[in-house]
């Protein structure tokens, strides 16, 4: 037995030697690996028992030397080499044959099974050092395993059921590895649990590096694709770009649908990170444009149906275009699809006999893109640096281009004729008629031609089964959609760039399709058509003043299309006429009375459609011309000595419209927050009146400072409605909304102290609900969810300015700057919004209702929450004073007594003179400065409460060991009972104090080891890295 286990030592000593030799360089391992094999192989010692196989002993001499690299904790550059060099020696032992393996089978196959075994002991170990270093050496063992490799199955399913089990380990490090393990075995249908595993971990996974573990070992399929184009979002760049990675290498072009090759392209050429973006752009340029599409743009736009996804085809395009895979060459034009046949005089395409070849939306978009980019090149600095270049690319563009406007004109109109289907590749050469030269009066005549014709197509439309007329298209533009209305108005722009051309030719265009309407003789798409023009002439125009002395003036404009327009009869005839409006009232210097009236109107007795579009209107016309200005048209005066005192909104009654008259315009609006019934008229998706005013509040509250006519005390109301929509269930389907009201949300208290002070006023109103038991029921999660949101707002920092641009606003604000950077005062602070808090909750009585006293509740918890500056001492020592009556009102309920107590505390710390009393006179004015009122030497009680014990019970006492085991858990010092008085509650508590103290006192040894044994298993379990320990508490 001693011989045996002389052996067995000398054994370790050998292969510690050889281990110990592997750490200082990977150049000794070739070497290494034949020595430690001819241990394995070598024949049976004289002194070993014939009972045990020589890859037992082997094993177990090999795992023994191995011990020491379990417990070292650090993953340093030489215990990394030995793992290495471990690794590759198990898989190695498998890949043996011909003489070398006869008769060391056996031997092999014992060896690796020992040692796996003795791994996955391993990683079950209490110590994550031990349980990383196992995790580490089986994945690389399992990766560095061939194919040939013969393993039983019972031992495969051991170790796969020993990773499953470490993916859910606390440790990321030990996570990562365990599914670098797993991944060898995912592509495997026998194992299609594994697969599932990583599916359901990855979008709960906090950690990045094993996020990007799990990508990167996803197979290809379509239940994978969804959730690796999810990655794409990630907040971190690694797993990004690993995303886009997998999609390259394992993902083939015509494996995805149009809609994800979309996402992707659209997310990642996007990105906020070069290196993404440099990623996916390897992956459109190597494998879906030179593997798939054989390097033809056009084929790769293609795939992407650029119809639907045309700003995905216009951003690969530009992609491809700066990174130089798209040369343009003379033999390439936009002639070859005009073949006509021109007489003598090439000036009039009717002379012509044109033969065109119809474009395919995709040769339209790379036409447009092309040349918009070759013709920016050639113009500016470059063009003035490089000048033989541009010279060069401007003859290019001169052959690319159709030879004369006639062609241009033959080409764009023959698509336009060729019906919807041609749409796309329409608008396209629309746009791409900036590009040719108009200034012969000849080529604008003919261009100018063209673009009449273009206001003069009727909207398109059809019939249906009772013969009614229904508009195709938005109803709106012309066109039927707002891109081919912008292609149109380009064109029309580029052709009478001349001052007052562009109006001119507009006005005749309306005066001609108006003369039906102002003689009553038109139908609705007479009606629409006309607005649709006029619409599209005040949205270019820069004022009135271009629109005087053409064939219509302004003001007939106004009141014999637009006014009579939105009194019609037909709903989109109104729609149509408001937006108009609108835009009229913006182009004038003062909006004019009736149009203000007829707005007001719309929008108080309109259905639903018609009442968005003048609620966008009247917004517009509000940040235009400024709330006071448009509520003076109508005769309500802003300069009244009682504007800034107004407190409230005024009331409305939208069944009577007409009375209405004598509201301001933002109450109006405010009032349709609350209104419910707009109408049986079905809206748009994602368009409804309170999300339009919600939009259009956001924007006037974003800048306010711009108002001051807006009484300061309306900001909190008018804030209130907007984060009432946000955290409504009603809205959660407004996608649009919830996006811009998280815009407005992150930067609105950053932007100004005001509004700070606004969120602080709020904050002590909102959730103050009055009502059934029920309905506070309902609204007191939603209540305390907003406080917490409103609280994260007050504390963002705020925006620095320029002081060079500080007006008159910037000196109203209360800010000041602290170490160089501008902080709000104490009133629109943390500071404040505690005093305030403090006064509220002092305000009520002992006997509170339900909906009071969980009011009260939410409102202290608030209140623990915020951190005071040690540079305002008056307003810290005020509120240690109002801590106490707080803690009274809420005596009841011990977890908020203990809060309040602990933030006493912290008070206590960073007051400087913490013995010395506030001066009343010091904090009258900090009161007054919040406009709170409390009488301090009334409300106030001279102590703080103590916390409230549990109530008494009936049942039977229980033994000492069980009552001992209870008390410990308690705080010390903590006391049963309520006292309504100050004076009462040091005298009657002292004695039951010192009880609870001394109860503490005999648990202390007990608590104290049961820390120690903690302290003693966690001190054992330290992280073999740093970085690994970091990464675990950030995914915490």
């Amino acid at each position: 037995m001693t011989r045996e286990m002389d052996a067995t030592e000398k054994l370790i000593q050998k292969i510690s030697k050889i281990l110990e030799e592997t750490k200082t360089s990977n150049a000794t391992h070739i070497r290494k690996l034949k020595d430690l094999s001819l241990l394995l192989f070598s024949k049976r010692s004289p002194n070993q028992s014939p009972q045990i196989p020589n890859s037992f002993q082997f094993a177990s001499a090999f795992c023994k030397s191995l011990t020491p690299l379990f417990l070292f904790q650090r993953r340093s550059a030489s215990a990394e080499r030995v793992v290495k060099f471990v690794s590759v020696f198990a898989a190695s032992t498998t890949a043996r044959d011909g003489k070398e393996n006869e008769g060391a089978g056996a031997a092999v196959d014992g060896f690796l099974e020992e040692f796996l075994r003795f791994l996955m002991t391993a990683s079950l170990a209490a110590n994550k050092s031990v349980r990383f270093r196992a995790c580490q050496i089986i994945s690389e063992i399992i990766l560095r395993l061939p194919d040939d490799a013969e393993v039983s199955n019972e031992l495969w399913d051991e170790v796969i059921e020993s990773m499953k089990l470490r993916v859910a380990d606390k440790v990321p490090a030990i996570r990562t590895f365990a599914v670098r393990a797993l991944s060898r075995f995912v592509n495997d249908t026998e194992n299609s649990d594994i697969l599932d595993l990583f599916l359901e971990v990855l979008p709960l996974e906090q950690n990045a590096e094993v996020r990007k573990t799990i990508v990167l070992a996803l197979p290809p399929s379509n239940a994978t694709s969804p959730a690796i184009i999810d990655c794409t979002l990630d907040m971190s760049e690694a797993v990004r770009k690993a995303a886009f990675c997998v999609l390259a290498n394992k993902f083939p072009l015509q494996s995805l649908s149009i809609k994800l090759r979309t996402v992707i392209l659209q997310r990642g050429l996007a990105d906020r990170s070069a290196a993404v973006a440099k990623e996916c752009l390897k992956l459109m340029r190597d494998e879906w444009l030179s593997k798939c599409c054989n390097d033809d743009p056009i084929e790769l736009l293609k795939y992407l149906d650029v119809e639907t996804y045309e700003l995905v085809g216009e951003s690969v395009m530009e992609a491809l275009l700066k990174d130089g895979l798209i040369k343009l060459h003379g033999d390439q034009s936009i002639r070859q699809y005009i073949l006509s046949t021109f007489g003598e005089n090439r000036e009039e395409p009717e002379n012509c006999s044109a033969s065109i070849q119809l474009m395919e939306p995709e040769f339209a978009l790379y036409w447009k893109t092309a040349k918009g980019s070759d013709a920016a090149t050639t113009m500016g600095t470059e063009a003035a640096v490089y000048a033989a270049e541009a010279s060069d690319n401007n003859d290019l563009l001169e052959r690319i281009l159709p030879a004369t406007v006639s062609d241009y004109v033959v080409l764009v109109g023959a698509h336009i004729d060729a019906g919807p289907n041609y749409r796309f590749a329409s608008r396209q050469l629309l746009l791409l008629g900036a590009m040719l030269d108009f200034s012969d009066s000849t080529s604008r005549k003919v261009a100018s031609a063209f673009v009449q014709d273009l206001l003069h197509r009727p909207l398109d439309h059809e019939v249906d089964d009772e013969g009614n007329k229904v508009i195709i298209g938005d109803g709106i533009n012309l066109g039927g959609d707002k891109e081919w209305a912008g292609a149109v108005s380009s064109l029309a722009k580029k052709v009478h760039a001349s001052a007052g051309e562009f109006e001119k030719v507009f006005l005749a265009v309306v005066e001609e399709l108006a003369t039906p309407c102002r003689e009553r003789t038109a139908d609705f798409m007479q009606w629409m058509h006309s607005l649709a023009v006029t619409g599209l002439l005040l949205e270019n125009a820069k004022s009135l003043y271009w629109l005087q002395g053409k064939a219509i003036e302004p003001i007939e404009l106004l009141q014999s299309l637009l006014l009579p327009g939105a009194k019609h009869a037909h709903l989109d005839v109104q729609r149509v006429a408001i937006r108009c409006l609108g835009l009229f009232g913006l182009l004038e210097k003062k909006p004019s009375e009736e149009l203000l009236k007829q707005l007001r109107l719309s929008f108080a007795k309109g259905p639903a459609p018609v009442s968005i579009m003048a609620c966008k209107a009247l917004i517009d016309l509000v940040m235009w011309h400024g709330p006071q200005e448009v509520d003076r048209v109508i005769g309500l005066d802003h300069s009244s000595n009682f504007q800034g005192d107004k407190m409230a909104v005024d009331l409305v009654d939208f069944s009577k419209a007409d009375d209405n008259l004598n509201v301001e315009l933002l109450d109006l609006l405010y009032a349709g927050f609350d209104r419910n019934n707009w109408g049986d008229v079905e809206t748009e998706e994602n368009e409804t009146v309170q999300a339009a005013l919600g939009e259009g509040f956001a924007k006037i509250l974003l800048l306010s400072e711009n108002y001051p006519s807006i009484p300061a005390a309306l900001h909190p109301l008018h804030l209130a409605k907007l984060i009432k929509l946000y955290f409504s269930n009603e809205t959660k389907d407004l996608q649009r909304l919830k996006q811009c009201l998280s815009v407005f949300f992150e930067h609105y208290p950053s932007l100004s102290a005001n509004h700070k002070a606004s969120l602080r006023d709020l904050i002590c109103i909102y959730g103050n609900a009055g009502g059934s038991a029920v309905v506070v029921s309902n609204m007191r999660k939603r209540a305390v969810q907003a406080s917490r949101f409103m609280l994260q707002m007050m504390q963002a920092p705020l925006y620095d300015k320029p002081t060079e641009n500080g007006g008159e606003n910037c000196s109203t604000q209360p800010t000041e700057t602290v170490d160089g950077s501008l902080q709000p005062s104490f009133e629109c602070s943390d500071e404040g919004l505690g005093i305030r808090i403090a006064a509220e909750v002092a305000s009520f009585t002992t006997k509170k209702t339900p909906a009071e006293r969980s009011y009260v509740s939410a409102l202290c918890r608030i209140l623990v929450l915020l951190h005071f500056r040690v540079s305002e001492q008056g307003a810290i020592k005020l509120t240690r004073k109002l801590l106490n009556c707080v803690a009274e009102n809420v005596s009841t309920e011990k977890d908020l007594v203990k809060e309040l107590k602990q933030m006493a505390e912290r008070l206590k710390s960073v007051d400087k003179q913490p013995e010395e009393e506030l001066l009343e006179d010091q904090a009258k004015l900090i009161l007054g400065k919040l406009e709170v009122d409390i009488n301090l030497d009334v409300d106030s009680p001279a102590a703080m409460p103590q916390t409230p014990a549990p109530p008494q019970s009936t049942r039977p006492s229980r033994n000492r060991r069980q009552a001992r085991h209870e008390d410990s858990s308690d705080e010390e010092a903590s006391p049963t009972t309520v006292v309504q008085t100050a004076p009462r509650t040091i005298g009657s508590r002292s004695q039951r104090a010192s009880k609870t103290a001394a109860l503490s006192k005999m648990t202390a040894n007990v608590a104290a080891r049961i820390v120690e044994i903690d302290d003693e298993e966690e001190g054992g379990s330290d992280m073999t890295s740093e970085e690994d320990s970091d990464d675990s508490c950030s995914s915490c």
